[in-house]
């Protein structure tokens, strides 16, 4: 038995360094999947690896040394663990979740675990230990928020680091640099070392490779590896982003050795010997963009004599071309798909195959996948075919040709002489797309139009132009016929029952669901359902009747939003968007590795007769739920890329329009401010700091921001007259100001804690509070009052710090010793506004004048105070809490329980020492010149401050503060704190990724 210990030790130390191959599968007869389904078992208790042996009757060496390695495997990746006494379980049994963290650029994050049908947690900043965005981790559960039941816990152990390389800004300190990381989900920058500065300058974009993570306070350590260039030369941007996102590039001399190998002609021969369906007499044409060079889908259309449809959708062979474990299949499972940036695209296969022999070029021959449908009047599908077929498109064409063919009364002559007889043709296609339409949205598919754009750039790559993308007749044939054949393909092999790749689209989230509810009926909407469920048909017949009023952008918007986001699955369970029961990806196998999979299974089950065997099918399911989880994963980073250099070229274009005038909708309301988009589709943001009429305070549930004193209201949808302020290159973002908006009165806000005189920087103290520097002293990294007074010192960096003692204090919360006691009101809420509210006693929740005492306040015990507060401190009102003489009980926090206390600096607890385990000063291992706090601030119970914030923003941002008293409950949190830090809208991706519109991409 020594002896076996010994060989246990030995292989599993040499399996962990180095030896291990993630995806190699053991030959042996227990699998991995034996193992979890035994450790989940409800009477399953941890057992020591001879337990283990000895349940699965392990009797030969080789048996037992595969076994060993396949437990250190899953113990690598997390799914298993090993307790103290060397026990085996599985985390969800040990108070644990396994899954991903996507983390926050404020320092938290959230836990996605692998069970889907599990809720994610969030994770404070202070209990993120060292993880990174995107990390597998562990994580236990520590407690359930107050909020709506929400699960907080903390990460227990990173299992494997996504992270490997970080883009980012060089910062050369003589003896040593650091490397600002452009992803600003990564909080800590990366220390470099003298000897690995590999020459690089200040202001240089480089790449770093870690090789050091970070521990407790000790930044991660790196080595740069790669030099873009300066961050201000040309093409450096774009450069910069596809290294973040580790877009490759350049393929292997591997791969471009077979491509080259790849034939750039078909043969006679390869037809017949193939059987294939000789489609080469049919009119069949493509219809892409005019800048489109991967052509892999044609179609055709004929009326057949009994009166009938018959559509053919005819797809590149790319299976044909690219076989299975072959060097080129290898890199397009690592790709995912082609990622179209502004200037350039980055495809999943080699341009002689993508834009050779694989598209579908005209007057050529080409070897295709087709999918006949034949359509009935009632537009159901009465007999389908799918099989291999050569074709020869007729015409190359356009989407901009077939809408002019198709809409202008008198087409172009030169255009009608080229592509005349091909006008019927489009003329019956016209008819069947619109059918396919029409029974489409009938069914209750959702059918989302956003406005699309295209940037234009130079040969530089500077932006010159940006122009809305048309959805026209053309576009929505192709689109028509591309979902045709996808769920006809899809709906055919699931029940021939052979594995098979899905598109799926889950039902909207209940909650999600329930706020969009009850959010529609502030217009007066009703959308019918059965408990927390409802049919896509409901929400597209409210897509309708609201067509053409003021709210259908608000409504259709927040629809959007509280969809889910598409992905692939081995299982069909559907697509809620499109209300199809069964639907896949089958139209684009050049730039999809999904359409692929796809083709190739098609391929088998045709030359096997329609079936596989069984040894076969084992070995592709096993495959599927890998192949289907890379794609999805590659999908977001493809969508994330595109995204991100789109705001890069948009923030670019307007950088010589700071001062000018638009027109604009507003498309998101936050609670820091609103976000408009003009009519080129550019997005920018009006902070709240800027909107100077009045006092605004954001309504969660109507979307809004509603004026304190005026009662304006501002929600998604408006349109509103904006000037460019700023435009910040390094954040790829855009200010707007409302154009003639006049400065707010001078009346005093009851919450307004910056009135006070001097200088800014100058020294002052809140209630209940330690002093604090004005906006332009050495703390404005601080938390920020949310409320600014037009006019105090500093501008927008000079209001007074100030947060609840309930929440963001470094102290427990304590129980109020009587309801109403805090004596603070909603903004702009008078007790009779303030539905079930219940004033302090003695006290007025009306706004004063400041300094306007109200007689004295009783405690609870009845005994009058000693005398009355006037609440004016340095210029600061407050009003006391329990404490109604206008002393202060000593509170770790700082401050009674409703009066304004200072947020305490970064990374210490309420009273201003630095806490147990608290995040470093910025000079230690954050992002930040040395000596700023840059922690995080303390906090009451684990985890209740979800409005943490790590950085600080140029011209002194405020971040959120949550305020405690009694008026939050009266007005069942109506009215929200706001916050000033930079965020993108809370946008959803459409259900179908490909910009933001919600039609799928072919």
């Amino acid at each position: 038995m020594q002896q076996r210990l010994s060989l246990f030790k030995e292989m599993v130390i040499g399996y962990e360094y180095g030896e291990a191959q993630p995806n190699k599968k053991v030959t042996t007869m227990v699998t991995e999947q034996d193992i979890l389904n035994f450790m989940h078992e409800n009477a399953y208790k941890p057992m020591t690896y001879q337990e283990l042996e000895k349940h699965f009757g392990i009797e030969s060496a080789s048996e037992f040394k595969d076994f060993v390695k396949l437990l250190n495997d899953l113990e690598q990746s997390g799914h298993v663990l090993r307790t103290r006494n060397d026990r085996y379980g599985v985390p969800e049994r040990m108070n644990l979740i396994r899954g991903r963290l996507q983390a926050h650029p404020k320092g938290f994050g959230f836990l996605i675990p692998d069970d889907r049908d599990h809720p994610d947690v969030y994770i404070h900043a202070n209990d993120m230990n060292t993880a990174m965005n995107n990390d597998i981790i562990l994580v236990r559960v520590t407690s359930k928020g107050a909020a709506g039941g929400k699960l907080e816990g903390e990460v227990d152990r990173v299992v494997t680091r996504a992270n490997t390389r970080i883009v980012g800004t060089f910062q050369n300190h003589e003896s040593y640099g650091f490397v600002v990381p452009d992803d600003k989900r990564v909080q800590r920058d990366i220390f470099i070392p003298k000897n690995a500065f590999l020459g690089a300058a200040d202001g240089q974009k480089v790449v770093v490779n870690i090789v050091q993570y970070p521990e407790g306070r000790a930044a991660a350590q790196g080595e740069v590896i790669e030099i873009l260039g300066h961050k201000d030369d040309p093409g450096v941007d774009i450069l910069s982003i596809i290294r973040k996102f580790q877009l490759p590039e350049a393929f292997s001399e591997e791969v471009i050795g077979e491509a080259e190998s790849v034939p750039d002609s078909i043969t006679e021969e390869e037809i017949v010997s193939q059987k294939r369906r000789d489609l080469r007499g049919k009119r069949i044409v493509t219809i892409d963009g005019e800048d489109a060079k991967d052509l892999d889908d044609a179609v055709n259309v004929e009326r057949l004599p009994n009166g009938n449809y018959l559509l053919g959708v005819h797809i590149a062979d790319v299976s044909y071309y690219v076989t299975e474990n072959s060097a080129l299949d290898r890199e397009a499972y690592n790709r995912g798909c082609s990622v179209y940036l502004v200037d350039r695209v980055i495809p999943m296969l080699p341009h002689r195959l993508s834009n050779g022999i694989c598209s579908l070029n005209p007057q050529v021959d080409r070897l295709t996948m087709s999918c006949e449908m034949e359509f009935d009047a009632e537009l159901n599908v009465v007999r389908h075919d799918v099989f291999t077929s050569v074709i020869k498109t007729s015409e190359r064409m356009t989407y901009n040709n077939v809408r002019k063919l198709l809409t202008e009364e008198e087409p172009d002559a030169d255009l009608l002489e080229r592509y005349g007889y091909l006008v019927d043709d489009f003329k019956l296609m016209e008819e069947l797309a619109m059918k396919l339409r029409n029974r489409r949205i009938q069914r209750g598919a959702i059918d989302f139009d956003f406005q699309e754009s295209k940037i234009i750039v130079d040969k530089d790559g500077t932006p010159v132009d940006i122009v809305k993308r048309e959805r026209s007749i053309a576009e929505m044939i192709i689109e028509e016929f591309m979902l045709a054949a996808n769920e006809t393909v899809a709906e055919h092999f699931h029940w021939l029952k052979v594995p098979f790749l899905y598109r799926i689209h889950e039902d909207p989230d209940a909650e999600k669901l329930a706020h969009f509810m009850e959010f529609i009926t502030n217009f007066g909407y009703v959308v019918r359902g059965r408990g927390n469920t409802v049919h896509p048909r409901a929400l597209q017949s409210l897509l309708e009747e609201i067509k053409g009023t003021k709210e259908e952008t608000v409504i259709s918007t927040v629809m959007l939003r509280s969809m889910k986001q598409a992905r692939y699955d081995s299982n069909s369970i559907g697509h809620f968007g499109l209300a199809a029961e069964f639907y896949s990806h089958f139209t684009s196998p050049i730039r999809r590795y999904p359409d692929l999979i796809i083709h190739r299974v098609i391929r088998e089950v045709l030359e096997n007769g329609g079936a596989l065997t069984d040894k076969r099918s084992e070995y592709l399911r096993g495959r599927m739920d890998d192949i289907a989880e890379q794609s999805s994963q590659r999908e977001r980073v493809a969508v994330d890329a595109e995204r991100e250099t789109d705001a890069l070229k948009k923030a670019e274009f307007m950088l010589d329009k700071v001062g000018e005038e638009f027109e604009g909708i507003i498309s998101s309301v936050t609670s820091f401010g609103i976000f408009v988009e003009l009519e080129n589709t550019v997005e920018g943001l009006i902070r709240l700091s800027d909107m100077t009429d009045d006092y605004y305070h954001y309504h969660e549930m109507q979307h809004a921001l509603i004026g304190e004193r005026t009662s304006k209201i501002y929600r998604i949808g408006d349109e509103v007259k904006v000037r460019v302020g700023r435009v910040n290159m390094d954040e790829k973002t855009i200010d707007f100001e409302m154009v003639d908006m006049k400065p707010r009165s001078n009346k005093f806000s009851m919450l307004d804690r910056s009135k006070s005189g001097g200088r800014g920087g100058q020294k002052k103290r809140v209630a209940g509070g330690r002093p604090v520097k004005d906006g332009r002293g050495k703390d404005r990294g601080r938390v920020r009052d949310v409320i600014v007074k037009p006019g105090s010192p500093g501008g927008a960096a000079g209001a007074a710090d100030a947060a609840g003692a309930s929440e963001g204090g470094g102290t427990k919360r304590r129980r109020r010793k009587k309801k109403g006691a805090s004596g603070e009101a909603p903004l702009g809420i008078t007790p009779a506004a303030a539905p079930g509210g219940t004033p302090s006693e003695g006290g007025s929740l009306s706004q004063e004048a400041p300094g306007a005492g109200r007689g004295r306040k009783r405690r609870k015990g009845g005994n009058p105070a000693a005398k009355p507060d006037t609440g004016r401190e340095n210029g600061l009102v407050t009003e006391s809490g329990e404490n109604g003489g206008g002393r202060r009980r000593k509170r770790k926090g700082g401050g009674a329980e409703g009066e304004a206390a200072v947020t305490p600096a970064a990374g210490t607890d309420g009273g201003g020492k630095r806490r147990k385990g608290a995040a470093p000063a910025r000079g230690v291992s954050l992002r930040g010149e040395s000596g700023e706090g840059g922690g995080q601030g303390g906090r009451g119970r684990r985890g209740r401050d979800a409005g943490e914030g790590a950085g600080r923003e140029s011209g002194g941002a405020r971040k959120e503060s949550t305020y405690s008293g009694n008026w939050a409950s009266s007005v069942n949190a109506l009215t929200k704190t706001v916050r000033g830090d930079r965020h993108t809208p809370d946008g959803r991706d459409p259900f179908e990724p490909g910009g933001r519109r919600g039609r799928p991409r072919r």
